[in-house]
């Protein structure tokens, strides 16, 4: 089967986002694998969720016990009916909906060695020493890749002795424009220092393409010998070996990073008791060693005892502490304090936790599916203890407290307590998001028992509905929500499901989009009625404004996002961190404009000016002939209406034309202000090692395609059927005659008839095109379309155009879908990372439910799935700013209606609403006076027009206090109405 039919067997429709991390040859591997899940509690079924939407062979589910009330506080598939049944047979009926590509099994008999032969990868989950043991020898012995996930917080792999990483980063290959190569022994490239350029690996490998003059390189892998080092002028030096021997560089090419693969080589669980992974400090060292001894040490509790150690049991607790210091012997010493509180809480279930290691298991599991991404080496241990109640501000929990109570929640009651699960239960949230995000935050506060309580309310808004697309990472929707004509509403479909897997949940479903415009409906009564919100959004303004309105109404924020498998997790909680404003950066990527134009140095260049041509020809242009303004638009609409076809062979000549204009005289104009050696010392083109080249003879792929994806765009603005394909553009182009491009003070000269590579194109130095009658004028204006339309020929134009500029400038091109990816702006995407940040926020929650008010209990979380990396520090605390000593007492100023300003003793320099002033100390004494005598409310009516609604609770102010410092910004004063 040769790579294109493979690529074919690919949904792109379904996978398109997840292609974007892992790549058609990974995709592919993975269509290759078995994989067998055993045990079907929460992290088990969690493992083999995220493994069906990514799409791998098959997948079998193991499971020899039945469920219980403990397991219904994380594992989603089961419901109160279902206890009693066995665990993988009612998980596989709900798995096998997620995606048709990946047949799901049950199995209920023990896992012999015969059985375990037909799998690629084994993940086991809930299981005893003894079966990790026998199972990892032979996994082990039978180049069968083996991971051990627990519930806990312990993840395991062995992928054998020699396992192969193809693409061992997410990271797309460094790449680099060169500026100058000398001969000699080594040779000494020097790379355009570009904003943000990463750095290529010493000792790696490279590829040379497009070098003018040292033309030996090019297509040629060459190792970089030291680490490449920044000189005072900017640009780097690469040393590449003996180049005396090749001729000599003139000017342009690329450079570009190989990935080489790698091997690497593991250990059975056999050798369990010789390590523990990696530490990063001495500190990280004693920690891991404790967990690793903790499980090793429960592992023989079980062992002896037949079960778990009891919640909050003391004697069970020094029980544990004992196995664990005979086990540890002298090789290093434990945290006592964490050995007891890992039995306390050892017979536990928790939803995030499950989320968070079942997330980490299934991306192992594509790792060695595919041998994308650099697997674990080899132990991860993970831990929340600071979602234990502070000893400080809380009475400690009791064995009583933390009980079985025959409850759906029992499993999280052995871990907080009883009085905690009903706290939940009573808790107000607002969700803004039902997407990816969304939806495993949704099922995860479903789990938990967040608002389904007396009093509890979950509200989630969406106003975007279901698409496929949607069905590889967004968990809670199903193919069967895409198939009508009218497709439901995300928000509608998530808040069902939640209720499905947890009836009690009290989920409300709104499908407003939050801003100015709904302040009315997310008002104060609202937000004021909150406990918290939680972000699951793609648009950071949209996130700066849920974090302003937090700020305003004082409520804790959990904010998270996803970019392939990088994630992360931030918790703000008013007066404690820092606000969500302070923490971000949202200056977006722009190109200077004489770099778009003129000098693109990169793909993204191209396919912005590609991006701006099609804005420019079929939407710009089409608006400013329809539009009421026309007649003041003259000079843009002329052409327009000198250009009108009147049949497709005419939009097929105008693409043509347009084709000669953009690839070939623009160039030669280029060219003639700017010629190659004057180029290379310019300026503006310092960063740039090549000059532009008009198109010469070029695949005919590439000219074809920006023909008939114009020529289609323009019959389109025009209102002309389409009525030929790309026979019949051949056909018109055999007789096109062209205008002859005259340089500036240069004679002209005959064209080339091999223009675009079609023998049968005549070029001629005259061709005048008849003015057409009068016509109706009015145009239709083309948008780009949405990212998953590719019917209607906005990108094929695009990518065409961006593809053909690249060839002019020696710039290596982008496929259809790297190209579409860039253009759309689309956010790489991956089910595991989506749910490990969903189980980091609720971890989060846990906290804020508490009410936890030491800083150092709260975690940022930032992790990167395929290295792997996982980073949690502790949040920055706000800034502080003494405003004025009367203020110093509160954070934000609080004033009652019936004080009037000259009565509060502030001394204000100027007093705003929003945007509008109602109070400046130089106004006249007159105006002062007026404005002093009356309310802030009839001001605010006065100066904006409009009365305060009268469930208004309170109104917010900016000050400006005399004898402040210049870049001194109080902090806003609330009026408080009612």
């Amino acid at each position: 089967m040769n790579a294109l039919e493979s690529h074919l067997e690919i949904d792109e429709g379904l996978y398109s986002r997840q292609i974007y991390v892992l790549g058609y040859d990974a995709m592919q591997r993975m269509t290759g694998s078995s994989v067998l899940v055993s045990g079907m509690k929460g992290v088990g079924v969690e493992t083999a969720k995220n493994i069906i939407l990514a799409g791998v062979k098959s997948v079998t589910v193991h499971d020899q016990g039945d469920a219980q009330w403990s397991d219904l506080s994380s594992q989603f598939f089961l419901s109160e009916g279902d206890v009693g049944q066995n665990r993988a047979v009612v998980s596989q009926r709900h798995l096998a909906e997620l995606n048709s590509y990946v047949p799901v099994v049950a199995y209920t008999e023990e896992l012999s060695e015969k059985f375990l032969s037909a799998f690629q990868v084994v993940v086991l989950t809930n299981s005893s020493l003894e079966e990790q043991l026998r199972i990892s020898d032979f996994c082990h012995a039978n180049n069968i890749c083996f991971i051990l996930a627990d519930t806990k917080g312990l993840l395991f792999c062995d992928f054998g002795e020699h396992f192969v990483v193809y693409d061992p980063s997410e990271a797309e290959p460094v790449s680099a424009t060169i500026q100058h190569i000398t001969q000699g022994c080594p040779g000494v490239v020097t790379i355009a220092c570009e904003e943000k350029q990463e750095h290529f690996e010493n000792g790696g490998m490279v590829t040379f393409s497009r070098v003018e003059g040292m033309t030996e390189l090019n297509n040629s892998d060459r190792g970089v010998c030291p680490d490449p080092c920044a000189v005072s002028a900017g640009p780097y030096h690469l040393e590449i070996g003996d180049t005396t021997t090749f001729s000599p560089y003139h000017r342009g090419g690329t450079i570009t990073q190989v990935k080489m693969p790698q091997t690497h080589s593991y250990v059975s669980t056999s050798l369990l008791s010789r390590g523990y992974g990696k530490a990063c400090s001495p500190c990280d060292l004693t920690h891991y060693c404790t967990l690793h001894m903790a499980f090793q040490a429960l592992h023989a509790f079980q062992s002896k005892m037949g079960r778990l150690p009891r919640p909050r049991n003391q004697v069970d607790a020094d029980r544990l502490l004992e196995l664990a210091q005979d086990l540890a012997g002298w090789q290093a010493p434990l945290d006592e304090e964490l050995v007891r509180a890992f039995a306390a809480v050892s017979a536990g279930d928790l939803s995030p936790i499950n989320a968070v290691i079942g997330a980490m298991a299934a991306q192992e599991v594509l790792k060695a599916a595919s041998g994308k991404f650099t697997p674990l080496d080899q132990w991860f241990y993970f831990d929340a203890w600071e979602c234990l109640p502070e000893q400080e501000h809380s009475v400690p929990l009791s064995e009583q407290d933390c009980a079985p109570r025959g409850s759906r929640y029992d499993g999280q009651i052995a871990v907080f307590g009883a009085d905690f699960q009903e706290r939940l239960g009573q808790q107000k949230y607002f969700v803004v998001g039902a997407g990816a995000i969304g939806c495993e935050l949704l099922k995860n506060f479903g789990m938990i028992g967040l608002a389904a309580g007396k009093g509890g309310r979950i509200t989630v808004t969406d106003m975007d509905t279901i698409e496929r697309s949607n069905l590889n990472r967004q968990f809670l929707f199903r193919p069967q929500d895409v198939l009508g004509l009218r497709p439901p509403l995300k928000s509608e479909v998530a808040a069902a499901a939640v209720r499905h897997m947890n009836p009690y949940t009290n989920v409300t479903a709104h499908q407003d989009c939050l801003g100015p415009d709904t302040e009315q409906l997310y008002g104060d009564n609202f937000f004021l009625g909150l406990d918290g919100v939680a972000t699951a959004l793609d648009n950071p303004q949209a996130r700066v404004y849920v974090g302003e309105r937090c700020v305003q109404y004082l409520k804790p924020l959990l904010d998270s996002g996803t970019e392939g498998t990088k994630g992360h997790v931030q918790v703000f909680v008013p007066f404690l961190t820092e606000s969500y404003g302070h923490a971000m950066d949202l200056a977006e990527k722009t190109y200077p404009l004489c770099t778009l134009r003129h000098f693109p140095t990169a793909i993204q260049h191209t396919l912005q000016w590609a991006r701006d041509q099609f804005e420019g020809l079929f939407k710009k242009s089409a608006e400013n002939v329809s539009g009421g303004e026309a007649l003041e638009k003259l000079e843009l609409v002329h052409s327009s209406l000198q250009e009108k076809p009147l049949s497709w062979g005419e939009c097929v000549a105008w693409a043509r034309r347009l084709w000669e204009q953009l690839f070939r005289n623009d160039i030669q104009q280029l060219l003639y202000n700017f010629p190659p050696d004057h180029v290379r010392h310019s300026p503006s083109y310092r960063k740039s090692g090549s000059s532009p080249s008009p198109l010469f003879p070029l695949p005919l792929d590439t000219h074809m395609a920006f023909i008939l994806a114009a020529s289609r765009l323009f019959a389109q603005t025009h209102r002309l059927q389409v009525s030929g394909d790309e026979v019949a553009a051949r056909q018109v182009l055999l007789v096109l005659c062209l205008m002859l491009f005259l340089q500036p003070r240069l004679e002209s000269q005959a064209l080339p008839r091999d223009l675009l590579t079609l023998p049968s194109f005549r070029v001629m130095s005259q061709c005048k095109i008849p003015s057409p009658p009068p016509l109706n004028l009015s145009l239709i204006p083309l948008s780009l379309a949405p990212q998953d339309d590719n019917s209607n020929f906005h990108l094929n134009f695009i990518v065409a155009a961006s593809n053909l500029r690249a060839e002019n400038y020696g710039i290596p091109t982008a496929d259809w879908l790297q190209s579409k990816r860039i253009v759309g702006r689309i956010v790489p995407a991956i089910a595991t990372t989506t749910a490990a940040v969903a189980g980091l926020v609720c971890l989060e929650l846990y906290k804020l439910v508490w009410g936890h008010k030491d800083l150092g209990s709260y975690r940022q979380s930032f992790l990167r799935l395929a290295e792997p990396m996982f980073i949690c520090i502790q949040p920055c605390s706000p800034s502080k700013q003494q405003v004025r000593a009367c203020m110093a007492p509160k954070p934000r100023p609080s004033l009652g209606d019936h004080q009037g300003l000259s009565e509060h003793g502030l001394a204000l320099r100027m007093l705003l609403y929003r945007e509008a002033v109602l109070y400046a100390a130089f106004w006249s004494s007159e105006k002062l006076k007026e404005q002093l005598a009356n309310r802030l409310t009839e001001l605010v009516h006065c100066i904006t027009g409009k009365a305060v609604p009268k469930d208004c609770r309170f109104l917010e102010f900016q000050i400006v206090c005399e004898g402040e410092e210049e870049d001194s910004t109080p902090p806003p004063v609330h009026v408080q109405l009612h």
